[in-house]
């Protein structure tokens, strides 16, 4: 098992969208950043890196690098999953806190937790979404976000492990691994997602 955590906090902003964990809010300003300045996804992204020790968002994806200017953060989060799965591991939950004095997270809190794991592509009762009002704080006019993820190890699957200490004729447990190498399987059980190509947004 493996723990990792995630923080970023951006500066509310006139004439932007608000983005939150992917989804649009209804508010008077968005976030600034170089990207869509979703927070939430942000640290998620952090959360994700840090668990299997790969960096953070910055070293992926630099402020300076003109690519990424208003980019859809789901990408940051998509180009951490591939870490996460290539170190051999998989989300079991995540929670997260987000501090704001506005808007109101509470009524919109269930859309962002299903828009999360939509992106983390796991179900929505593994997604905690909580939110606080910076009081005594002097943060009106900043969004925080503080994210935990829990990754556990991709194991061997139990089946093969039983399969393989069962059979004893070689010549049968040939044509069992064969099968098992020559068919195709679907990756997403091991929690891995398609190749992400940061070329085929230039």
């Amino acid at each position: 098992m493996r723990i990792g955590y995630g923080f970023d906090s951006h500066a509310f902003k006139p004439g932007v969208p608000l983005i939150l964990g992917g989804l649009p809010v209804p508010h008077t300003e968005g976030l600034a950043g170089h990207s869509d300045g979703d927070v939430l996804l942000h640290a998620i992204t952090d959360a994700l890196l840090g668990a299997v020790s790969a960096g953070d968002i910055g070293t992926f994806f630099p402020p300076t690098d003109d690519r990424w200017k208003g980019a859809d953060s789901a990408l940051f989060v998509r180009t951490a999953l591939e870490e996460i799965a290539t170190a051999g591991y998989r989300i079991v939950n995540l929670d997260s806190v987000l501090i704001l004095h506005r808007p109101k997270i509470v009524p919109i809190a269930g859309e962002i937790r299903a828009s999360v794991a939509d992106i983390l592509g796991i179900p929505s009762r593994n997604v905690g979404i909580k939110a606080k009002t910076p009081e005594g704080l002097n943060q009106d006019g900043v969004a925080v976000a503080h994210v935990t993820v829990l990754l556990e190890e991709i194991g061997e699957p139990e089946p093969l492990k039983t399969m393989t200490a069962e059979i004893e004729d070689p010549a049968e447990l040939e044509v069992v691994v064969r099968s098992l190498v020559d068919e195709p399987h679907d990756m997403r059980r091991l929690g891995r997602k398609p190749p992400f190509d940061t070329d085929d947004l230039t």
